[in-house]
């Protein structure tokens, strides 16, 4: 069971000390944090307003990949609800995966934007589900709970060389990037764009998945590819309020 909520310490470096005890104890694979801003809940704005990663109230994107098992669909919902953590108002996300048609992971994401432009990610409720019923909530986590501290999911100003990590919660959730590319083109069913973000995702907790996801400006995540198997998640609809 997860202690009661306590406040974070807002401390500028939060993210280089959870990338410094990662790297100690995921043996040395060369990932480093270069990107520290600091986590200020005072200074977070209403809208998640960065073109790379913008979350309008209403909006629905619905992805596509075909998987081992089958054909899976992935419906990401941004609600119109809020909810506030560690001093934040968060906006609530729901990201639903489905194969062939039925559940097997419903996620409630939490994000927020600080007034420099940088969307951090500050938890997340998830349930993997078998036969119809919720069988894992592995994974879960939110920041100042139990010791688990937000991440940045994307960078105000993406350079090339960027790297963070985007949750923190020991054991558990321990996602990281690191920004390959601000010039690439991306062809999915939605359309084809230019000048796409290109970053390379791992985690510690199961080194041997790598991601490569790809962000493009005024639309945000657009493709997602599995680099092991050769599967991509792919945007297929956006709906619009």
């Amino acid at each position: 069971m997860k202690r009661p909520y306590a406040p974070l310490l807002l401390a500028a470096s939060v993210l280089s000390l959870t990338a410094c005890d990662s790297e100690s104890e995921g043996g040395g694979d060369g990932f480093t944090v270069t990107y520290e801003p600091p986590f200020n809940p005072s200074a977070f704005v209403a809208d998640i307003t960065n073109p790379y990663f913008p979350l309008v109230p209403g909006t629905t994107f619905r992805y596509e990949e075909e998987a081992e098992d089958g054909m899976e669909e992935i419906i990401v919902e941004v609600t119109h609800d809020t909810r506030e953590i560690a001093g934040v108002t968060a906006r609530v996300v729901r990201d639903r995966v489905y194969l062939d048609g039925e559940l097997i992971e419903d996620t409630v994401d939490w994000y927020a934007q600080d007034a420099a432009g940088n969307v951090w990610y500050l938890g997340e409720e998830t349930c993997e589900f078998e036969g119809g019923e919720c069988a894992s909530t592995a994974g879960s986590w939110e920041a100042g709970v139990d010791g688990a501290v937000p991440g940045i999911v994307m960078p105000a100003d993406p350079t090339v060389g960027q790297a963070y990590y985007q949750e923190f919660y020991e054991g558990e959730a321990e996602d990281r990037a690191r920004v390959l590319s601000t010039s690439e083109a991306v062809t999915v069913p939605y359309g084809s764009f230019t000048s796409c973000v290109e970053t390379e995702d791992t985690t510690p907790l199961d080194p041997d998945v790598l991601e490569r996801k790809y962000y493009c400006a005024d639309v945000g995540t657009v493709l997602e590819v599995t680099v092991e198997t050769g599967g991509r998640g792919e945007l297929v609809e956006i709906t619009s309020p």
